[in-house]
């Protein structure tokens, strides 16, 4: 297929002929690609530039956290390509993340952890992130403010409840990943949670918890009772 133009193939069978028709449900994975990228390159048509970038980045890669020049790498996939590519994936993950948000239950740490896993998951950087609630528990907003070894310095009051104050919340939930894989709280990670939990009482702006992400583990330091009830 690779030596036909999109022109040359059935007009019932061209990708954005069959969108329109039938629906998205009918494409394939080459076919929806192969309409963001709009159009081929020499004897390569869009689904078989589409078809070639899938084999290359589902078979050792995860094609979501793929940047814009490791799709430059392949031959046919320039700036311009690369960019929809990237911005596409970059839309649907934060729609994504806002559907989690939005549906996420607040009854216990599990639901938040498990919306951190899939946030942390190619983190190889210590993030501190932090969950912004609203006068029904319900997660508005999230903000990293920090990248790097969690420390005092980094994770200051002033930037973690700038956000908070801005952003009119409720109530806060703290969260970082541990990139070693274990969870367990260091002695710098409980003082920074009791720093934080003092600076939200003077402000009025309570933490809820903080809770640490390690490989398919987490810590909740509030279950762990190092944030106060």
């Amino acid at each position: 297929m690779n030596n036909y133009t999109i022109k040359e193939i059935s007009k019932n069978d061209r990708p954005m002929e069959k969108l329109y028709n039938y629906g998205k449900e009918v494409l394939s994975d080459s076919e929806l690609l192969a309409i963001i990228l709009g159009s081929g390159h020499k004897n390569k048509n869009a689904i078989f530039l589409a078809d070639e970038i899938l084999k290359v980045y589902f078979k050792d890669k995860n094609l979501l956290f793929t940047s814009i020049d490791q799709l430059m790498e392949i031959n046919g996939i320039g700036l311009s390509k690369a960019s929809r590519i990237i911005a596409a994936l970059e839309l649907g993950k934060r729609l994504s993340k806002q559907e989690s948000m939005n549906n996420m239950s607040l009854t216990s740490p599990d639901s938040v952890a498990n919306y951190l896993f899939d946030h942390f998951r190619d983190s190889y950087r210590e993030e501190f992130l932090i969950l912004i609630l609203d006068t029904k528990n319900k997660i508005k907003a999230s903000k990293t403010v920090s990248i790097g070894s969690i420390n005092q310095t980094l994770v200051h009051p002033r930037e973690v409840f700038r956000f908070a104050i801005t952003n009119n919340a409720n109530s806060i939930i703290l969260s970082h990943n541990h990139p070693s894989g274990d969870p367990s709280p260091s002695h710098e990670d409980i003082l920074i949670t009791k720093r934080l939990q003092e600076a939200g009482k003077l402000i009025g702006i309570k933490v809820l918890d903080h809770i640490i992400i390690g490989h398919d583990r987490y810590i909740s330091l509030r279950e762990k009772k190092i944030i106060e009830e």
